[in-house]
Formats: structure tokens, C-alpha cells, sequence
């Protein structure tokens, strides 16, 4: 989206997106950024944490960049933690990281595997809004990316999706437990050719394939699903807490 046709939304708060050098998570950080917020990005490698804030701060966005692999419990400590220190004070926080260790049937899968699913997908979720319930502000905001593998995990995509399909309850739980003074929802992105899906996007059959099956006959765009996140984030959402948008294309959504 060109930046004249973005509006300020988040002047004056302070958003974290884990997982946020690369793909949607940079996608979002830079929508937040354009619409006036100061955003703390995360990585787990130095490299692509430098690279992306060059990009970031050429755009005159405020950014704070830190390495943080979200199941190592120092370095989520260490994101909260300086944030604060920072910018003293939290208003958003996206919940973006992921990992798919294994494309294997469910019963196939390795337990190790298992475990790190189970790890990336749900649990640091959890434990990251655990250091960091303390200092949300009054009316802020928490989004988790899903999928819409949530809705039907498909083959070679099946566990990852389960862990997916649970972020949709967690979605539910928290915005109750977490109610009045900060709302929880989700966005469920459709498929979206970024280095993370690369392994089905950039199979021409199988892209076309995902192409057909939504009413667009296109796949998303990782600003498609910032501009959903964005809203979700901001106060244009400030009477919704416990919902999942799904951002796919009109491909088909139900539980």
C-alpha cells in the first residue's frame, strides 16, 4: 500500500511482533511503523535483525531491534525488558513466530518434533504474554497469527495446523481472561509466498492449485494480511476482543 493512503493509527504506542525480520512479521512491523507507531522487532539471528532495521529506519519508522528465539525464556525476558526500558510502556504485541520442523503424517511425526510444534507454535505464545501482562497498558491490544490450516490442516501441513487450530481457542480464552483492558484476537492468514511457505508456493502446479481454490484466484500478499493485523491492533477494532479474521481469499473457513 503507498504510504500517503495510510493513516496514523498507532501515534504514540509501542508495538512488539516476534518473529518480525522477514515475511508477514516485517510486514506488519512496517505497517505499525508507517502508521506512526514505534515497533520492536525480533529475530532469532543478528543478521536479519540488522538487516531489517536498516530497512525499517530508512523508512523513518522508530524501531528497537533484538535477537529473541521465543522458547529461550532469557532472551522473551530480555525483549519485554527492554522495550520497557526503551519505551516504557506496551501497547500491542503480535504473536507471529512459528515453526513446521516436520511434513510428515500425524502419527508419523516424531515426538521431538511434536514437542517443537507445540513449543513455537502455542506455548511461547503464552509465556511471552506472561512477562509481558505486567506492563500492557490499559486498552491494549494482542494479535496471534494462525492460519487457515486451523480450519482444516492439510496433508503435509497436519500438526502444523492443529497448533494453529489451537491458537483460535487460546484466541477465545485470553480475551475472556484478559478483559476489559486488553483485547485478544487473531488473524488467520491464507497462503502467502514468503520464504516460510516457499516450499509450496514455488511449486507452479501447487500454487496454481492454491490459486483456484480461493473466490480471488490469487494468493495473499503479506500487506494483505499487515492491513488485517493493523486493524485488529488499532482502536478502528476497539469493540472486538476474542475473533479470528480470516484473510484467504474466500477460501472455505469452518471449524
Amino acid at each position: 500500500m503507498e504510504k500517503s493512503k495510510i493513516g496514523r493509527r498507532f501515534e504514540g504506542k509501542v508495538a512488539i511482533v516476534t518473529a518480525s525480520t522477514q515475511g508477514i512479521g516485517f510486514a506488519i512491523a512496517q505497517r505499525i511503523g508507517l502508521e506512526g507507531g514505534s515497533v520492536v522487532i525480533s529475530s532469532r539471528r543478528q543478521r536479519n535483525v540488522d538487516e531489517a532495521l536498516k530497512k525499517l529506519k530508512a523508512q523513518g519508522i522508530e524501531v528497537l531491534g533484538l535477537v529473541c528465539h521465543v522458547s529461550n525464556a532469557q532472551q522473551r525476558k530480555n525483549l519485554i525488558d527492554q522495550t520497557v526500558q526503551k519505551y516504557g510502556k506496551i501497547d500491542v504485541i503480535v504473536s507471529n513466530a512459528a515453526a513446521n520442523p516436520s511434513i510428515d503424517a500425524i502419527l508419523k511425526t516424531q515426538e521431538a518434533a511434536l514437542d517443537k510444534l507445540w513449543e513455537i507454535n502455542v506455548k511461547t505464545s503464552i509465556l511471552l504474554l506472561k512477562d509481558a501482562s505486567p506492563h500492557l497498558r490499559e486498552g491494549s491490544s494482542i494479535v496471534f497469527i494462525s492460519s487457515i490450516s486451523a480450519f482444516q490442516p492439510p496433508a503435509g501441513l497436519a500438526m502444523y495446523g492443529v497448533t494453529k487450530t489451537a491458537l483460535l481457542g487460546l484466541t477465545k480464552a485470553l480475551a475472556n481472561e484478559m478483559a476489559p483492558h486488553t483485547r485478544v484476537n487473531c488473524v488467520a492468514p491464507g497462503f502467502v509466498p514468503t520464504h516460510f511457505a516457499e516450499y509450496i508456493t514455488s511449486n507452479e502446479a501447487m500454487r496454481k492449485s492454491l490459486e483456484e481454490q480461493t473466490l480471488l484466484k490469487r494468493l495473499g500478499t503479506t500487506e494483505d494480511m499487515a492491513a488485517a493485523t493493523a486493524f485488529l491492533a488499532s482502536d478502528d477494532a476497539s469493540y472486538i476482543t476474542g475473533e479470528t479474521i480470516v484473510v484467504a481469499g474466500g477460501m472455505p473457513s469452518r471449524l
